[in-house]
């Protein structure tokens, strides 16, 4: 993500963080236990792809462990990354600096 101006910052990703909503939650297991996938971190990378990964809390309870899924293939995913990507670029524009 280098612009072609030469005295630009390098910026090597960028990521944005999105609340899942409840409609669109889905649950998923690993190490033996159930999780709700409720947030989904949306990197854009280098060569301008994105990449996603979904996290939650167990089912049963409690902290657990900090693990990654795949987001599922499904419209309505793709659709909310979609709407969280434009926000984010409008949140961006809008920034008022360190202020």
């Amino acid at each position: 993500m280098n612009a072609p101006d030469g005295d630009a910052p390098e910026v090597s990703a960028l990521a944005i963080n999105v609340v899942i909503p409840p409609p669109l939650r889905w649950r998923d297991f690993r190490r033996g236990e159930e999780f709700e996938l409720q947030t989904l971190t949306v990197r854009l990378l280098p060569d301008l792809s994105v990449a996603v990964k979904a996290y939650g809390r167990p089912v049963a309870g409690g902290r657990g462990a900090y693990v990654s899924f795949a987001m599922p293939d499904r419209p309505e995913l793709r659709a909310l990354v979609d709407a969280a990507a434009n926000r984010a670029a409008d949140l961006w524009r809008g920034n008022t600096g360190l202020g």
